[in-house]
């Protein structure tokens, strides 16, 4: 019956995550994204943003969530969802809403495109586990995989990911992507 929710979806079952509930907050259209990885499940990125801005509001999420039964067995509330979940500019906000809610973990699955910016990293450092994106070792490759948005540099993201991870105390992963290129 999870079929009412516009911004929550599963739990799915996740090798890294155990039973995850999804939380997307940015929409249930087009995708938002700072990339147009090339490998993308989504598909191609029609809006492309590197803008943050509220999508979907912090109250309408938290009303999903607030329906939940207590005893939903799920490990991790996890914001990934259609697009890139640091563009929204009340995730922050959202995650120490939710701790309040529920006792679970949260979860966000992030490109790292932003994580140079400090209020990223300050919405990040409330989550539990942080799982950040990363295909390449040089700006050409970057480039030639995800396909950012004008503005994204790889240097940038690489001393974003050494500031971040020296302040970080909860669980932080570097997914990476194997594709041809890299």
């Amino acid at each position: 019956n999870m079929k009412k929710f516009k911004y929550i979806y599963g739990p799915v079952s996740s090798w890294r995550l155990g039973s995850s509930l999804g939380v997307d907050p940015l929409s249930q259209e087009d995708k938002i994204c700072t990339y147009d990885c090339s490998y993308c499940q989504i598909g191609e990125t029609m809006l492309f943003s590197s803008e943050r801005k509220i999508f979907a509001p912090t109250e309408v999420i938290l009303r999903e969530i607030s329906t939940l039964p207590r005893n939903l067995k799920i490990d991790y509330i996890t914001f990934s969802g259609n697009g890139e979940p640091t563009l929204a500019k009340n995730l922050g906000i959202m995650i120490k809403r939710i701790k309040k809610m529920r006792k679970e973990k949260i979860a966000v699955i992030t490109n790292a495109s932003l994580i140079d910016r400090s209020d990223v990293q300050d919405d990040l450092s409330q989550a539990d586990f942080v799982l950040l994106k990363f295909d390449a070792n040089a700006e050409d490759l970057f480039v030639a995989i995800n396909r950012p948005s004008p503005g994204i540099r790889f240097g940038d993201i690489v001393k974003g990911i050494k500031k971040f991870s020296a302040m970080y105390k909860g669980r932080l992963a570097l997914q990476v992507m194997l594709v041809k290129k890299n």
